[in-house]
């Protein structure tokens, strides 16, 4: 039978979100959470992607309706800009969340192993 903390650890990896878990859609997701609303060339500048991949994460994220697309035209070029929905900042605080508490287990168990020493 595995130890407690290993069964703890089991649980806190199953919160984390997988359509967020990925270094690309954890940063398009923070930089959401932290400015509202960005269109795609500044994702692809900021974050360095060709169009078709962050095309391909953003599609993801709108099919998991974490995310909200807003399309117009600004000085007669077509503008696609996003916006975390509901379910993408309740999903986002979440796995943050399980982040948090993963780093704090991991830490406990490091202190506990220093002291045992």
């Amino acid at each position: 039978m595995p130890p407690s903390s290993f069964i703890l650890m089991r649980e806190l990896l199953d919160d984390l979100d997988k359509e967020i878990g990925g270094r690309v859609r954890l940063c398009i997701v923070s930089l959401l959470s932290k400015y509202g609303k960005l269109d795609f060339n500044t994702f692809k500048k900021e974050l360095g992607l060709t169009d078709g991949n962050l095309a391909s994460h953003m599609n993801a994220l709108e099919k998991a309706e974490y995310v909200q697309v807003t399309k117009k035209f600004v000085a007669k070029k077509p503008n696609t800009s996003y916006s975390l929905s509901e379910l993408g900042r309740i999903s986002f605080r979440k796995h943050m969340l399980a982040l948090e508490t993963l780093l704090k287990e991991m830490h406990k168990r490091d202190e506990a192993r220093k002291a045992a020493k």
